[in-house]
């Protein structure tokens, strides 16, 4: 297959309720989970990460319902990188760490992509109706405690402004994986571009260090760069593809 081609549909969900809180670090920091073939992707010349926490819905694999499985949390910790493709600058996410509460889940992700898939027990508190003043928290328990992703909604949601810090944050339209073999898999997600809150209040709680690396904790323990919410959709996520480049750029 052209690597420039839509491969077929592979998932379809709903995702809900994004909160993502994110931080300013050292390119060198992430330099060692960069995929082959693609390159940091950096904002006013920072490199960032998101911790991220939202609801995943009504999720079919393959056009098929899985028992059980169709709706869950996912709290993962991403940065952002991107890729030429056809003369265009292709933006993605690559993740360094995503935690759901369903084994199979995490299992089957690790399986068949090589994703860094954690299932952990979680639990979240998110109102039916999001406006001002609303309160939304992601927890799951790692070591016998509870960590806490939870922010304050401030305002009202708006349209993603072009050049904004929230469009740098949510449009980016595919993800990246390395393989064990060292090559790497592209995968495109589908959206409509969603609204999104300014928040009043972001807390990241979590064990660092443990989770994540230390090369994140001191990073991480300090002040957001910013932490916005958007509504969310329903999301579609198509098949990956290993990639032919071998530098980014390429």
């Amino acid at each position: 297959m052209n690597p420039c081609e839509e491969p077929p549909v592979f998932l379809m969900a709903e995702w809900r309720s994004l909160v993502m809180i994110n931080y300013a670090v050292e390119a060198a920091v992430l330099a060692p989970y960069v995929p082959r073939g693609v390159e940091l992707d950096l904002w006013e010349g920072e490199a960032l990460v998101s911790m991220v926490g939202f609801l995943f819905l009504k999720t079919r694999v393959l056009g098929l319902p899985i028992p059980f499985h169709r709706n869950f949390d996912e709290v993962n910790l991403r940065f952002y990188v991107r890729r030429q493709c056809g003369g265009e600058w292709r933006r993605g996410v690559v993740f360094i760490r995503e935690i759901v509460p369903r084994f199979a889940i995490a299992a089957v992700a690790r399986a068949a992509y090589n994703e860094p898939y954690l299932s952990l027990p979680m639990r979240h508190c998110v109102p039916s109706s999001l406006a001002a003043g609303a309160r939304l928290e992601f927890e799951w328990r790692f070591r016998g405690r509870w960590n806490n992703l939870s922010v304050t909604l401030a305002g009202d949601p708006r349209d993603i402004r072009k050049g904004s810090a929230e469009e740098f944050i949510f449009e980016h339209y595919h993800g990246y994986t390395r393989q064990r073999d060292g090559g790497t898999v592209e995968y495109q997600v589908e959206h409509p571009q969603w609204r999104v809150w300014q928040t009043s209040e972001a807390l990241l709680d979590a064990d660092v260090p443990a989770l994540y690396g230390e090369p994140f904790a001191a990073f991480l323990r300090g002040a957001p760069r910013s932490a916005f919410v958007a509504e969310g959709s329903p999301v579609l996520i198509r098949r990956g593809v290993r990639l032919a480049e071998t530098h980014p750029g390429n």
